[in-house]
């Protein structure tokens, strides 16, 4: 067998930090996220009609929650399909 070499620390892959997204809401001062306002949560919504991450959008974990349940009550009322095909 060859003999091992020792292995050097990996480097990070984007040296430079990532910038934070903003959260929508806060930013806009929303205070109440209403489930009849079907444009706002569609931009909330993949394709597949999951809710997307507070990572992926950016929002905070407070308004995830009042948009999480928004999109269910939305889903329940049939304004929001849960999913497509």
């Amino acid at each position: 067998m060859p003999p091992r070499t020792p292995r050097t620390p990996r480097s990070p892959r984007n040296a430079r930090p990532t910038k934070r997204k903003e959260c929508y809401f806060s930013k806009n001062k929303i205070d109440y996220i209403d489930y009849k306002d079907v444009a706002l949560l569609r931009k909330f919504v993949s394709d597949r009609g999951k809710i997307r991450s507070e990572r992926v959008t950016g929002t905070t974990p407070q308004y995830q929650k009042l948009l999480a349940q928004a999109v269910k009550n939305a889903r329940e009322m049939a304004l929001l399909p849960y999913t497509t095909r």
